[in-house]
């Protein structure tokens, strides 16, 4: 693998969530970082560890996630994964199902929870964002929120390859 990525935010898995909170996060990735190094000396190669967030997070649990990140030295953090919020689907045929939303209606929550991320961790390690890309100004939108990479989900579903296209010319002149 060339990274692994802990999903402690699946809302379709019961309790995974509560992973996110302050003593529990923190057991959990003192965990995996010992483990990240037996298995670095066994093998003689470090595989990076991403963390992969949700987007219904408070300042104060985005600070709180930082901040273990950073004590255990996390190589990255992904955010985020699919929203329990229905205020975007209010209405819409299907909108008040149970379950993970993503797409579009994703897209301007996991956008704050990048920008939150930026300012909390200050550059100390990357943000990959991913929740609602449809079009290569929302890539954009990331990396100007302060993501260092992009991951392209649902908008390949509707955009196929030509998402990835538009997204690259879009951010090519990112610094």
């Amino acid at each position: 693998a060339s990274y692994i990525t802990v999903n402690i935010s699946s809302p379709n898995t019961k309790n995974l969530r509560q992973l996110q909170g302050e003593s529990e996060l923190d057991a959990l990735l003192g965990q995996l970082k010992a483990r990240q190094a037996q298995l670095a000396d066994k093998h003689g190669r470090y595989v990076p560890i991403t963390l992969k967030i949700a987007p219904d997070l408070d300042d104060a649990q985005i600070t709180n996630i930082a901040d273990a990140l950073r004590r255990h030295r996390i190589d990255a953090v992904i955010a985020t994964n699919t929203t329990l919020a229905r205020d975007k689907v209010q209405g819409i045929k299907y909108g008040d199902q149970q379950g993970g939303l993503s797409g579009a209606p994703l897209f301007e929550a996991s956008t704050a929870v990048v920008a939150a991320l930026a300012k909390a961790l200050q550059n100390e390690l990357p943000i990959i964002a991913a929740g609602g890309v449809l079009n290569g100004r929302q890539a954009r939108a990331k990396l100007e929120a302060g993501a260092k990479l992009v991951q392209l989900y649902s908008g390949l579903v509707y955009r196929g390859p030509a998402l990835v296209r538009e997204s690259v010319a879009e951010t090519r002149d990112f610094a």
